[in-house]
């Protein structure tokens, strides 16, 4: 696996927008995309953008394959989950808090779980378009910092983020909040007007 990846890795922003879509998708790696990202950017600094743009074209279309395969193969389950108090609390929760815990993992540099809360996003039937606007949002953030920093710091970039890991995730935490409360404000209905569809 690991020549694999190196061989994908040396084709440059293509290499990139296969393991991002690869990893999106479901198929775990032996490491992150970021680390990729890095690597290239590194090797190329002038290929900070287009690899940055190969990163999230990957991770979307990742997405849509991931989405797509839940939906298919999630209704048992749906069914099944919301028979019980506790799944019906967790249908609850995810309605309100759902595409947040979408956006977090997406634009943390330091990881945390992502596709638990995509592939739940699809069983609940939260629409595509959706969901892919805030994974696009959190993807053009992060992979754009990365871009950066790896241009910037070069070899020191991984170490960079290393030192700067609770920065980085209370970082995410804060993006998270602003988030939420500004999809709180643009979804808000008018006045005496119910409220419809997944709340973010």
């Amino acid at each position: 696996m690991k020549e694999f990846v190196d061989q994908i890795v040396a084709w440059g922003p293509l290499g990139v927008f296969l393991l991002s879509l690869i990893d999106s998708a479901g198929i775990p790696l032996p490491s992150f995309v970021d680390a990729y990202l890095i690597t290239v950017v590194m090797r190329n600094p002038s290929s900070a953008v287009p690899t940055m743009l190969a990163a999230i074209a990957g991770s979307l279309i990742g997405n849509v394959i991931l989405y797509q395969l839940a939906r298919k193969g999630g209704q048992l389950y749906l069914d099944k989950m919301t028979r019980t108090g506790r799944g019906q609390k967790f249908r609850q929760w995810f309605d309100r808090y759902g595409l947040v815990t979408i956006f977090i993992p997406a634009v943390s540099v330091v990881p945390m779980p992502l596709k638990f809360f995509a592939v739940s996003a699809a069983v609940f039937h939260v629409p595509l378009l959706r969901v892919l606007s805030v994974i696009a949002l959190a993807r053009v953030i992060r992979y754009g910092f990365v871009a950066w920093l790896a241009a910037y710091y070069g070899p020191q970039t991984i170490q960079f983020i290393n030192q700067h890991k609770l920065g980085f995730g209370l970082g995410a935490l804060a993006l998270g909040a602003a988030f939420y409360l500004g999809s709180r404000l643009l979804l808000k209905p008018p006045p005496g007007t119910p409220e419809e569809g997944i709340k973010a």
